[in-house]
């Protein structure tokens, strides 16, 4: 679409709903695999406000008691479950067919030093790994609401974290510093307490990396880098009651997050699990795995996997498929965080070779996308990363199973870094841009994620907590003040609206995509790219057919000759305007708009 016709949606705004993609009878959804997907990613929190009497979680007190603030960026809004309930409509009518969320565990509802509280509200300070947290509703609430999914054909994604807990442990060498700097096992090793010079303690103990239940047995004492000071009133407050023990943590301070402390240290003070040890795997396991059995959910979302030890996850994917198939989920969907800001598909690919995990989210494609759009650089960029889908294990096949995303709850949105990247942009050019960048996720290899509110086009102010707005009215000063784009509204009213030119695109692409094999599964194959802004074409092959995509990341028109397959004979129109033919046997010419595309059919 041309920015002209953008403004036309967003003026003539609220339009009618686009129609939803077919969506497969409740009876039949389990049979699709994981590229056939379109995922939402959402925190409940900030999503809808479905019962206000959880708002503060059942706790007493003020907001440092019960972590409810709708004021404060960093503290509960008052989503939840019965929100996400009754918005299902929403979620279907853009072509959404899998939903991921933040995690929905009991955490921790406030924690930081004085002055620098924040709330639990995200989901990743967990203390109960068996029970929704009580801000978002009960276990009958969560089970009400996959039903509810899975009536309409939708899949359930669940974030888990195996890498750490909430921040129960204390030290008492950083009380006053307040901070735990960390401590390597050369220097403090296992086999004295505090340092190299220290009492011996842990006869025998032969370290982490002899992953034995007889090993970790002669594992007595947790004081070998810091003197544990945990307060007595937390010291069993986590669920199930094995998390509870100090002697199945690391316990030596904040994580640096390079060398060794990538997978030993604290993430920002959350105790780091010791998943070298087979206690942990198999506790684990078992925490996961009955999430699968009480609830029949499609799949997980794991936080921070490239800070736990490879040899867990040989064991933990697998166990988690074999626990999804014998409940008759035969297509679960396992994909990793390896949160990576360099543009390296080979660094990701790292973890499904050596991890084993089935796929990871792909930052890369991120990257790609905002060096395209956000920076102006070549669309030659896209052929080298194109090229490195051989490196995952299962090479291209697996390729197409890694989660593809504009912008994130950590990192930021998209629209954000757009805007940034071109600061004497109009309104519609800014919204081109992210336009385009959905219509190549849509397109490109891999499973299409929205992140919640990019529809209606959250901008936000950063990263983190500047990129979680809530899709209720907020009360948030620093979310009031945005600006949206493809729209009057703000962030003072509910956007949930079906007419906003985004959610309509995002609908359009996803019938598009679910109604083509060769957008879902078909093999990529570059056709065109350039040493500067502007065109790059690509093809999906599938058995059924073949499509053809072409977009424009300059802001001038062009018009290219691209070299397709000398068999085709004639183009049909999926979305913009395809040629009806070639030119020449293997040539069709492509005329683009500024930032526009077009996907076209071909036909032989």
């Amino acid at each position: 679409m041309t920015p002209a016709l953008f403004l036309s949606l967003a003026a003539a705004q609220p339009a009618a709903t686009v129609p939803a993609p077919a969506v497969p009878a409740a009876a039949d959804f389990r049979a699709r695999l994981p590229e056939d997907e379109v995922i939402y990613f959402l925190l409940p929190d900030r999503f809808d406000n479905g019962e206000i009497r959880n708002d503060r979680g059942g706790l007493k007190g003020g907001p440092l008691q019960t972590g409810f603030d709708p004021t404060r960026k960093g503290f509960y809004q008052g989503g939840d479950l019965k929100g996400l309930v009754r918005r299902l409509d929403y979620l279907q009518g853009m072509g959404i067919t899998a939903i991921w969320f933040a995690p929905i565990f009991k955490n921790k509802p406030v924690q930081g030093g004085k002055g620098q509280e924040s709330a639990g509200y995200h989901g990743y300070w967990v203390t109960d790994f068996t029970r929704v947290d009580p801000h978002f509703g009960e276990n009958d609430d969560f089970k009400a609401f996959v039903d509810a999914a899975h009536a309409r054909g939708m899949k359930v994604y669940m974030d888990i974290i195996t890498n750490h807990t909430a921040d129960v442990i204390k030290f008492a060498e950083c009380e006053a510093a307040n901070a735990c700097p960390y401590r390597s096992i050369a220097d403090y090793p296992y086999q004295r307490q505090g340092g190299v010079g220290g009492k011996a303690i842990n006869s025998g103990f032969l370290g982490e990396t002899i992953r034995t239940a007889e090993n970790f047995a002669k594992l007595t004492d947790p004081n070998y880098a810091y003197s544990l000071n945990t307060d007595a009133k937390e010291r069993n407050v986590k669920v199930p009651d094995w998390l509870n023990d100090p002697l199945l943590y690391h316990n030596r301070g904040d994580s640096t997050f390079s060398g060794e402390s990538s997978t030993q240290g604290d993430f920002v003070g959350l105790d780091d699990l010791m998943t070298e040890n087979p206690r942990v795997v198999q506790g684990m396991i078992e925490v996961y795995g009955s999430w699968i059995d009480r609830f029949g959910i499609d799949g997980f979302r794991i936080d921070t996997a490239r800070h736990v030890n490879p040899e867990f996850w040989q064991q933990f994917a697998p166990a988690m498929l074999a626990r999804a198939k014998a409940k008759g989920i035969p297509n679960f969907h396992i994909f990793g965080e390896v949160a990576n800001d360099d543009f390296s598909p080979g660094f990701l690919a790292k973890h499904t070779v050596e991890d084993k995990l089935p796929a990871v989210l792909d930052f890369a494609f991120k990257q790609a996308a905002l060096r395209s759009l956000a920076s102006g650089q070549p669309t030659e960029i896209w052929r080298e990363f194109l090229n490195q889908d051989v490196l995952y294990a299962g090479g291209k096949a697996s390729a197409r199973q890694l989660p593809t995303f504009l912008g994130n709850h950590d990192q930021g949105r998209f629209a954000y870094y757009v805007r940034e990247g071109n600061k004497n942009a109009s309104p519609e050019e800014l919204l081109a841009r992210v336009s385009l960048g959905h219509v190549l996720m849509f397109a490109w290899r891999g499973v299409p994620t929205v992140y919640y509110g990019d529809e209606q086009g959250f901008v936000g102010d950063g990263g983190d907590q500047d990129s979680r707005e809530t899709m209720f009215p907020s009360k948030t000063a620093v979310y009031l003040d945005n600006k949206l784009l493809g729209t009057t509204r703000t962030n003072a009213v509910a956007n949930f609206e079906t007419g906003h030119p985004l959610y309509r695109l995002i609908a359009e692409l996803a019938k598009i995509r679910t109604g083509s094999e060769a957008l879902r599964r078909g093999d990529s194959r570059l056709l065109a790219a350039e040493d500067k802004p502007g065109l790059l074409a690509f093809s999906r092959s599938a058995p059924s057919e073949e499509v053809i995509v072409a977009v424009n990341t300059s802001a001038q028109p062009i018009t290219r000759n691209v070299a397709v397959a000398a068999d085709i004979s004639a183009l049909a129109s999926l979305s913009g305007t395809c040629p009806a033919a070639p030119i020449a046997p293997g040539t069709v010419r492509i005329t683009l708009p500024a930032f526009g595309h077009v996907i076209c059919r071909a036909a032989r």
